[in-house]
């Protein structure tokens, strides 16, 4: 099918590679002129405008992705799309929006007859080589509409809707909770090895072991072993580990259902202490990042 690709950042590319690899026609656009030009040297179709892009979209409904960063920017484009799209027309959000927001975006969208689809993706940099992870909230209509792109994304049994509007970016939210503390514990223990200098544990070694059929075996320990590979005092990257404001909302989610996430809460106040202190867990936590997601470290 054909689409439009809004945004073309590390995942909106690689998204957009994807698809083309599986047959799809995407529409690109993006304020980086250079991303354009890659992404239509991998046969995506520029455009040099919003306007421009649903232009392209001569078939309906039509199908818009929307993969920029959340808030205003999702905002401003929702708002110029409800102008141009028309009844029946679908726009999906790729972004880490908040839930409530979403709602209310689809909410104020039905009232022109367009469907907005929240979807939450993981998978970081990886996706485009293993598949994109895809939870999607919305109207089960829309989702059958647009359903070859999930099947083209995700790798397989690797997307669902999962429930009505906002349903999708809930999900996401609680998922990257997960993370955090998945990841703060991981870096907790690797700390207290390092530190028992005298045992001298290959730290790369011991992340390959555990990889292999323990208990606590995960994709992050995989990724653990890459970074300690790389060097295993991890000098090469700084102790600071944003929080990019998915922990922050379910945190506070869980304030406001009276539902205990003590974990997840401790490692999100951790993060807080790597803005301000520095430490070998702050370190790995980074470069963790770095490695699933693509995301900039504070090299040293």
């Amino acid at each position: 099918m054909k689409l439009a690709m809004i945004g073309l950042g590390k995942m909106g590319f690689a998204m957009t590679q994807r698809l083309i690899d599986h047959g799809h026609e995407v529409v690109v656009y993006d304020l980086d002129a250079e991303a354009l030009e890659r992404a239509a040297k991998l046969g995506a179709i520029p455009a040099n405008s919003l306007e421009q892009c649903v232009e392209n979209l001569a078939t309906k409904p039509r199908t818009v992705w929307l993969m920029v960063p959340a808030g205003e920017p999702v905002a401003v484009i929702i708002q110029d799309l409800a102008l141009l799209l028309d009844e029946e027309d679908i726009i999906l959000d790729g972004g880490n929006s908040n839930y409530q927001q979403s709602i209310e975006r689809a909410n104020m969208l039905r009232y022109k007859g367009i469907h907005l689809l929240d979807v939450g993706v993981s998978g970081g940099i990886w996706g485009l080589e293993n598949g994109f992870n895809l939870m999607i909230g919305g109207e089960e209509e829309a989702f059958a509409q647009v359903e070859p792109v999930f099947v083209a994304l995700a790798p397989v049994n690797g997307y669902q809707l999962i429930g009505p509007s906002g349903a999708g970016h809930f999900a996401n939210m609680v998922h990257n909770g997960i993370e955090y503390g998945m990841m703060q514990a991981i870096a907790e223990g690797f700390e207290l090895i390092a530190a028992k200098e005298e045992m001298d544990i290959d730290l790369a070694a011991l992340a390959r072991l555990w990889g292999n059929g323990s208990v606590i075996r995960s994709w992050l320990l995989e990724l653990a072993g890459n970074v300690y590979e790389e060097d295993p005092n991890l000098d090469w990257v700084e102790p600071f580990v944003p929080d990019t404001g998915e922990g922050r909302w379910t945190v506070q989610e869980s304030i406001d259902l009276g539902i205990p996430l003590p974990v997840i809460t401790l490692a999100l106040q951790m993060r807080f202490i790597s803005q301000q202190d520095d430490n070998h867990a702050a370190r790995l936590l980074a470069a963790l990042r770095n490695q699933f997601g693509g995301h900039e470290v504070r090299r040293r």
